[in-house]
């Protein structure tokens, strides 16, 4: 069964990022484009018709569009990212979709709490120095959401664009 997540895209991010997505992030390998994921897993590919793109639709064009700055290189276990200033937004519209779709919570629910952020790279802490010696006198980087960006798998695992919902303004 194929997947679909909800993103804001973050092409503002590319021409520091790609390089380093594309040797060491799995998702980039998939076609991701460099984001900040608002819900993965979302619904199976199946279930996204009319109606769910309707609500959509509708439950993004209620929310405003916003700038951020990527700040600062920030790390998870195995992971380098970009931390999203301010992150409340990213937090807000989170919190708003996992209301609206309960049965679908940001990453299965295995954290307890969702940091925003955009992945850099994936591995250990050699890597993750490399990205922000590198990375890091290049920061900030000014981005705007105006867009929330639904991605949907395909049956090669290789994902696609499905749609973009406006952010109102």
């Amino acid at each position: 069964m194929s997947e679909t997540a909800l993103v804001v895209e973050v092409p503002e991010a590319e021409p520091l990022v790609s390089d380093w997505r594309a040797k060491h992030d799995r998702s980039a390998q998939r076609g991701v484009p460099a984001h900040i994921t608002l819900l993965y897993p979302f619904v199976p590919t199946e279930r996204v018709d009319d109606g769910l793109l309707n609500d959509l639709r509708e439950l993004f064009a209620s929310q405003s569009a916003f700038s951020f700055r990527l700040t600062r290189v920030a790390r998870f276990p195995e992971v380098a990212w970009l931390a999203p200033e301010p992150p409340d937004p990213f937090a807000a519209l989170i919190e708003l979709i996992a209301g609206r779709y309960p049965d679908y919570p940001p990453y299965e629910g295995i954290h307890d709490e969702v940091i925003p952020h955009l992945t850099v790279a994936e591995g250990g802490v050699e890597l993750q120095d490399e990205v922000d010696t590198a990375l890091t006198p290049r920061l900030p980087i000014q981005a705007d959401a105006k867009t929330v960006a639904l991605l949907v798998e395909d049956e090669n695992e290789r994902w696609h664009l499905g749609e973009r919902f406006p952010l109102g303004n």
